[in-house]
């Protein structure tokens, strides 16, 4: 019995690393040869997870895009020729994209200027390709906020289109109350539920043009995603010494 128990615990912590996992991104930048401050066209954007490799090459503008890289935190290297870049760390949201910003070659050392879009005091804006802002807290964000213990809270005060109402619960703008729909690593819900901070890696509140997969509804969605095992293991990766 216990073994059998033990069986079911294991293949629901599978299930749920699996759809916590599913959400893929992409991400950008543009290489610039430092001495000449021209794009370099034709090198390569590098982010390398457990054996997986994905690669893009930059156009004739040194732009270039790695799509379909699952949501989380990466480290990411260029190479051109004999040169290659040190390692620059950009954060991939769901269904949008990481800015890695202008990276510089130059020799065996490089300089970033990384490129955000926001606005507001804790308002940290992405972009969809091809649609509206969302809003995106990453668990680097999420740690250092007064409001981490409250999803709700977190939510109302990321983004001006979401209001608490009277009762605890989220109104998004224009829309009735309780129309809206909430996301746990998959499970959807049309309450908010509580999870502890430390566990998660993602939240990202869309308040109009919803992809279909969340279903129909006037209002908005909050999917919150929380830390898989990948998540640790790049964390921890990123922290070790070169």
């Amino acid at each position: 019995m216990l073994m059998k128990n033990l069986m079911m615990v294991w293949m629901l912590m599978t299930a749920v690393s699996t759809v916590a996992q599913s959400g893929t991104g992409d991400v950008i930048g543009t290489f610039i040869d430092f001495n000449t401050q021209q794009p370099v066209v034709g090198a390569k954007a590098l982010i390398r997870e457990n054996g997986r490799v994905y690669l893009a090459l930059s156009n004739e503008e040194g732009r270039f895009r790695i799509v379909g890289v699952p949501a989380g935190t990466y480290q990411l290297i260029g190479c051109f020729q004999k040169d290659t870049t040190e390692k620059i760390t950009v954060d991939v949201p769901v269904e949008a994209y990481g800015n890695a910003g202008i990276v510089y070659f130059q020799g065996k050392t490089q300089n970033t200027k990384a490129v955000r879009v926001g606005g507001g005091r804790y308002e940290q804006a992405r972009i969809r390709i091809g649609e509206t802002p969302v809003t995106t807290l990453t668990a680097k964000e999420i740690k250092n906020r007064p409001d981490k213990f409250s999803v709700v809270d977190m939510v109302a005060n990321s983004n001006s289109d979401v209001k608490k109402d009277e009762d605890g619960g989220l109104m998004f703008r224009g829309a009735r109350k309780g129309d809206m729909i909430y996301v746990l690593d998959g499970i959807k819900s049309n309450e908010v539920f509580n999870v502890p901070s430390c566990a998660i890696g993602r939240v990202t509140v869309y308040t109009g043009g919803l992809p279909a997969k969340y279903g129909d509804t006037l209002g908005g969605a909050v999917i919150l995603e929380t830390k898989s095992y990948f998540d640790l293991y790049r964390e921890w990766e990123i922290n070790q010494p070169e």
